[in-house]
């Protein structure tokens, strides 16, 4: 072999770790390696505006699992999350779920605030307590046109300009 052959195969040997180095970190960042050391959770929202599934379970910051599934219910119309969380993290019943922004541009992630119940949520339980995500830009837009238009108990006590006498002196007084 010349010195240009095997100069090609260490390159190609070295482009071959580095593909199977990516493959293998995207499969744990997916979430899909934690499924066998998981344990399944639901939550029911309102709104859960940003959260996917892959999208990250965090408590106190920490990242303890993942969203795997999410799903309209058809008769509530409201969002059903299933979460899979590592199997050491156990949540108390009174927990709260909450869909927290990540940032201005729209991705969102599960938080979970620990009760301090002594009872464990179990495998397939739902945690009761949640709160949905906000739509800022909706609530933005209601601060900004409600300024436009006068209060109910404004309109009926404002005296009408018309209806006042001109005072042409100036001295009303």
């Amino acid at each position: 072999m010349s010195k240009g052959q095997i100069f090609e195969s260490v390159i190609g040997v070295a482009v071959l770790g580095v593909a199977i180095a990516f493959l293998a970190y995207a499969y744990q960042t997916s979430g899909r390696a934690l499924t066998a050391r998981t344990y399944a959770l639901n939550a029911v929202f309102g709104r859960i505006d940003g959260v996917t599934p892959g999208s990250e379970v965090r408590i106190s910051g920490v990242k303890v699992g993942a969203v795997s599934q999410s799903a309209l219910d058809p008769k509530t119309f409201e969002a059903r999350v299933t979460l899979n969380l590592a199997n050491g993290v156990a949540v108390p019943e009174d927990s709260i779920a909450k869909v927290v922004s990540d940032g201005i541009l729209g991705g969102a992630h599960i938080a979970i605030e620990p009760g301090g119940s002594e009872t464990m949520l179990a495998t397939g339980d739902t945690i009761s307590i949640t709160q949905g995500s906000v739509d800022l830009l909706g609530l933005a837009m209601q601060a900004f046109t409600a300024g436009d238009k006068p209060a109910p108990s404004e309109e009926a006590s404002a005296p009408d300009p018309a209806s006042q006498p001109l005072d042409p002196v100036g001295d009303s007084q």
